[in-house]
This record gives C-alpha cells, sequence and structure tokens, in this order.
C-alpha cells in the first residue's frame, strides 16, 4: 500500500511525468488532475487496505460476487500481477506447462517476424522514461509468444499490450502468459490478419450507440466519420495509448475477470459520456481531435469515476444478448461479402 501511493505521491515532485514513466503533454490540465487525485488517493488507501486482507486468502477465485466488488473498484499497483495472473486464468495455464517461455526462448527465430518486432521496439511507449529497460524483455515476449501460436504470430498492437504489461508487472514470464490469455481467450480473432471479431465487435459497438444515442450515431456518419476509424485502436490496443495509463490499468483489472464486454461498456460509456461535446463538433477534423484527445479529457481522467459509469451508463448487457448480435452482425457481413457489397 504504502509503495502505491508513494508512486502516486511523486507526481508533486515528478509532476512532468506520470507514475509509470509516462511524460505528460506541455497542455496536461495539472489542476484538474491534482483535483481528482487528491479524493483518489483516499479511495487508493482504503481500497489498498482492503485488498491486503482479501489477497491473503488461499483461492482468491472461490468467492467470485466478492472478488467482483473488489476488482470493479480497483487492483492496488502491486497486487495486479498476482490478481491478473489469477483471475485471467494464466496462472493456471503456466502451472500446465511451467517451462514453455524458457523453452520458446532457445527455438531458432524467424527472421521477418524478429525483423517486425524490432522495427516496432523503439515505437513502442517512445515518451515512458523507463522503457528503454524494458525491450528487451518485451522483444523476447512478443518473439516467444509468435513462435508458439504460429496463428497470430505478430502484428502491431501486441506490442503496447506486452510493453504495459511489462511496466506494471516487471515479469517476463507472467507478461506471456498474460498475453497468450488476451489474445487467445479474451479477444480472440482481433489480431489475425483478417480481424474477423475486432471488426464484429465494432460493428457490435455501432449497434449499441446506434440504439442508445441514436443522435451521435447519426452525427457521426453525417460528419463522414466511422467507427472502424475511430474504434479500430481503442480495441486492438485494449485502448493502451488510448485514455490515460490509470484508466487502462482499471479497465484491464475488470477486463481480466469479465472479459471483452468490457471494452465494449467503456466504448459505449465513452460515447454516452462525451455526447454533448461530440455533437457540438461541426467538421470531422474537430470531431477526430476529439477522439484522439481522450487522453486529456477529466472524465477520462478520474479512473475512479469512470469505472463506476461503465456500469451504470451504458445499462444492461448480456452476454446472451451479445453473442446473439454479434454473430448476427459477423452474418451480415459474411453475406455481404458474397454479394460483392
Amino acid at each position: 500500500m504504502l509503495n502505491v501511493l508513494g508512486e502516486h505521491k511523486q507526481r508533486k515532485t515528478q509532476n512532468d511525468v506520470d507514475e509509470y514513466g509516462f511524460k505528460r503533454e506541455p497542455d496536461f490540465d495539472y489542476q484538474s488532475y491534482e483535483n481528482i487525485m487528491s479524493s483518489y488517493l483516499t479511495v487508493l488507501t482504503t481500497r489498498s487496505m482492503r485488498w491486503q486482507k482479501f489477497a491473503k486468502q488461499p483461492d482468491l477465485l472461490k468467492n467470485q460476487s466478492k472478488l467482483k466488488r473488489f476488482v470493479r473498484k480497483g487492483i492496488p499497483g502491486p497486487l495486479r500481477e498476482e490478481v491478473w495472473m489469477a483471475t485471467s486464468g494464466a496462472l493456471k495455464l503456466q502451472q500446465q506447462q511451467p517451462t514453455l517461455y524458457q523453452k520458446l526462448l532457445t527455438y531458432e527465430f524467424d527472421q521477418e517476424i524478429s525483423d517486425q518486432i524490432k522495427i516496432d521496439l523503439p515505437r513502442t511507449f517512445p515518451d515512458n522514461i523507463y522503457f528503454e529497460q524494458y525491450k528487451l524483455g518485451l522483444y523476447n515476449v512478443l518473439i516467444a509468444f509468435a513462435h508458439e501460436n504460429r496463428t497470430v504470430g505478430y502484428c502491431q498492437g501486441l506490442n503496447y499490450i506486452a510493453g504495459l504489461l511489462l511496466i506494471v508487472t516487471k515479469n517476463e514470464e507472467s507478461t506471456f502468459w498474460l498475453l497468450k490469455v488476451v489474445v487467445e481467450n479474451i479477444v480472440p480473432l482481433y489480431h489475425t490478419k483478417t480481424m474477423d471479431n475486432l471488426i464484429t465487435d465494432i460493428d457490435v459497438m455501432s449497434e449499441l450507440i446506434k440504439q442508445r444515442v441514436p443522435d451521435v450515431h447519426r452525427h457521426i456518419f453525417d460528419s463522414g466519420l466511422s467507427w472502424p476509424v475511430i474504434a479500430t485502436k481503442w480495441f486492438i490496443c485494449l485502448y493502451a495509448e488510448v485514455v490515460p495509463t490509470e484508466t487502462v490499468l482499471r479497465i484491464w483489472d475488470c477486463l481480466f475477470l469479465e472479459g471483452n464486454k468490457i471494452l465494449l461498456r467503456v466504448g459505449l460509456t465513452i460515447v454516452v459520456r462525451l455526447r454533448q461535446e461530440l455533437l457540438a463538433t461541426d467538421d470531422i477534423a474537430t470531431l477526430i481531435g476529439l477522439f484522439r484527445s481522450l487522453e486529456k479529457l477529466p472524465i477520462l481522467m478520474d479512473c475512479h469515476e469512470f469505472m463506476k459509469s461503465i456500469f451504470k451508463v451504458p445499462g444492461t448487457l448480456r452476454r446472451s444478448q451479445l453473442t446473439a448480435l454479434r454473430r448476427q452482425l459477423y452474418d451480415e457481413r459474411m453475406a455481404g461479402k458474397r454479394d460483392g457489397s
């Protein structure tokens, strides 16, 4: 708990860099941030004390209702690796093949994949002052995963997910297993060449926006902007490099436990809560600018309030309804391809 609070307090002397090492933009709103964080520190203190007691039980997964309640209110930084590994199922997979990661690092690397990863390493979090020390570890994780999962191999977006996992866990092997669970179980077919499930989930989000805020949906359409242009980066990077770092991690807290419908909840909440600002835009450039500035917006900076709102603002999202909608929209897209439309 003290480490978490200490890291957050460092902003007073290192306020051009956040607690994870990311440099802030010159126009960063420090006053809004301080106002938000002054109350959030109290939340962190309370949650850390409760988590320390809760995490001591032998099986975190036993009491699912309490676990969900705790996770939705945020996992303390020092416990994230342990809890993410347990809730995502990554720990169970690792225990089944405890030597897999080290074995993968002994394989002869595919030169084309290796070159692709090396090109992307300098592009991964260039504004993070600590990331230089993680580049070799990131390369190891990505090349090991690419050789273990030949269907996915390597694609852009994985570097941001694995990079942030590495910053949080500081552990290559945990990062590998968490990345494997994300790509293969939580968001399957997001990172393949066809990106079938990614495209489908963006279609699902578009349909849900049409149902809940039809005026915004029409405004986006009339502007000439499309939801795939807006949301592809949101989903493929799991909101990394899109919203403030602490908000990303709070999203991932829930994602590892509750699955990919969390991504839809976050997207819907962003659009609904920005409804007035979106409708006030009168050209596509301003609209794009608003979506590109999410990291600076107070509603997303206030991670605790935002995460509470993702379970209220979108309303009910039943898994069965989402599954049916995914199937419907996928079938419609495939029929359109066959018809040449």
